[in-house]
């Protein structure tokens, strides 16, 4: 298996300021994907089957929510974390979906830097808690949550940071 060289940083944890926000996105739901995902991961029959959607309280077949979390993740890992300094996350605090996500569907993502601080016991690694809007191409919010993510600081900055430490 062929690895694939990593890309450039681009992004650092100095790039992700408080009150800061990122509008990126454009993924189409397709129905053959919603349909893989359920047999996969999360195969309730609302997912899967067509009459089964149609007698539930979406009235169709919709996407699991953990499809549309694995989707705003791929939105995510394309606009920004495949380009930066990113150290992953230690977790999500709050996850909420609020609308059905269906076949047809264009999702885009609002992100917003709410707290940005380096971490006490690495200086050479900053925290960011954001919050992220998954909204339809309506403008409807189909998903939000926040959590944080750890991204190496960059190289001078960190360098500065422990020598004042």
């Amino acid at each position: 298996m062929n690895a694939t060289p990593p890309r450039p940083i681009r992004y650092w944890w100095e790039d992700f300021p408080v009150g800061s926000v990122r509008e990126f996105g454009g993924f189409v739901v397709t129905r053959e994907a919603v349909i893989a995902f359920a047999r996969d991961f999360d195969p309730q029959p609302f997912h899967l089957d067509d009459e089964a959607a149609a007698a539930s309280l979406f009235g169709r077949l919709a996407a699991s929510g953990w499809h549309t979390c694995a989707l705003t993740m791929r939105m995510m890992c394309d606009a920004y974390l495949l380009d930066a300094a990113s150290l992953g996350s230690p977790g999500i605090d709050e996850l909420r979906w609020l609308k059905p996500v269906y076949p047809g569907d264009t999702l885009h993502v609002r992100m917003e830097v709410l707290e940005a601080r380096p971490m006490n016991s690495r200086p050479d690694v900053g925290l960011v808690r954001c919050r992220w809007e998954t909204l339809n191409q309506t403008g409807e919010l189909v998903l939000t949550m926040q959590g944080w993510g750890m991204f190496r600081r960059r190289p001078a900055d960190a360098a500065g940071a422990a020598a004042a430490a």
